[in-house]
């Protein structure tokens, strides 16, 4: 048996902008997913996947066929069906010792969180497919779902981390970030999963004729965050952040558009418009959330690794 752990993640700065180069903070989550293998005398790979409940959400049988992976189960059409043909097909081309000789495996994989909450039901897959094929999880993503990598960078570390594209690769730094201030930070599920390939389609055909100075000023309150030691100057860094992504991505921010009287601060971590949010604030301002029917809700220390 081979088992492979990766981590969920939250992007607390840099949304969109890291796309383009600018410096980003990301979190590993205590919400993860494991991959466990076993060899199998039967040459077809069978796989089975788990929720949060121990219930089986999918289940299909793959085999190779002339370098080919092809789902032999009644569900082969499925999204999940095709998707996971996708990975396994640029995995197995860049190692397919795994598959040499006929090996069969029984697969299953384990969540613990809703894969509806956007944590990285999908980057924690690419990076345990990528550990058991011993191959690039980077490259693995660049080859299936596309994106910056930053989720690949939370999924591969126990601690905060910056995250860079550069020219030649990226750049991935350990971050002290460790707010004094943490308990007046929570995170709030906005019961709507969000797209990430629709939220990044949406983000390109905006005009970028100021890119430089968005990815230098993002980047420079990257470096704030984590150096930043009261929840006062936090809550500015947020409002900051919110407005210069709101500008660069032509949607408004989320606390304009669904809690316009909330009394604190509020900030969107990744694509904008569903997952969690970040807010500023206590007991009584998570009342103000539940009271409005948004009940997923986590305390900085029940949800950051």
């Amino acid at each position: 048996m081979k088992k492979f752990h990766s981590n969920g993640k939250l992007l607390i700065t840099g949304e969109y902008a890291v796309l383009n180069g600018a410096k980003a903070l990301t979190v590993p989550t205590k919400f993860s997913q494991d991959l466990i293998i076993h060899e199998s005398e039967v040459s077809i790979l069978n796989w089975k996947s788990f929720d949060q409940d121990d219930k089986v959400w999918f289940e299909g049988e793959f085999k190779i066929e002339n370098g080919e992976v092809k789902c032999i189960s009644e569900n082969a059409s499925s999204e999940v069906a095709k998707r996971l043909i996708q990975i396994l097909q640029a995995a197995y081309h860049s190692n397919p010792e795994v598959f040499a000789e006929n090996r069969g495996y029984n697969v299953d994989t384990k969540l613990n969180f809703d894969q509806n909450w956007g944590l990285g039901t999908s980057s924690t897959l690419i990076n345990n497919i990528a550990q058991w094929f011993d191959i690039d999880a980077y490259q693995l993503l660049a080859k299936t779902f596309g994106g910056s990598g930053f989720d690949i960078a939370a999924a591969q570390n126990n601690n905060p981390v910056t995250y860079q594209l550069t020219g030649t690769g990226r750049t991935v730094l350990n971050a002290d970030f460790h707010p004094a201030f943490k308990d007046g930070l929570f995170f709030v599920y906005l019961n709507n999963k969000q797209n990430s390939r629709q939220a990044i389609a949406h983000y390109k055909n905006q005009p970028q004729e100021n890119l430089n100075v968005l990815i230098e000023k993002i980047s420079n309150i990257t470096l704030q965050f984590i150096e930043c030691t009261s929840l006062a100057e936090f809550e500015m860094l947020i409002e900051i952040h919110e407005t210069l992504i709101s500008q660069a991505i032509n949607l408004p921010k989320v606390k304009t558009e669904l809690f316009n009287d909330y009394p604190r601060k509020i900030k969107s971590l990744g694509g904008w418009g569903g997952d969690f949010v970040m807010a500023t604030g206590g007991e009584n301002e998570k009342e103000y959330f539940r009271s409005k029917g948004y009940n997923t809700i986590f305390s900085y220390e029940d949800i950051i690794l």
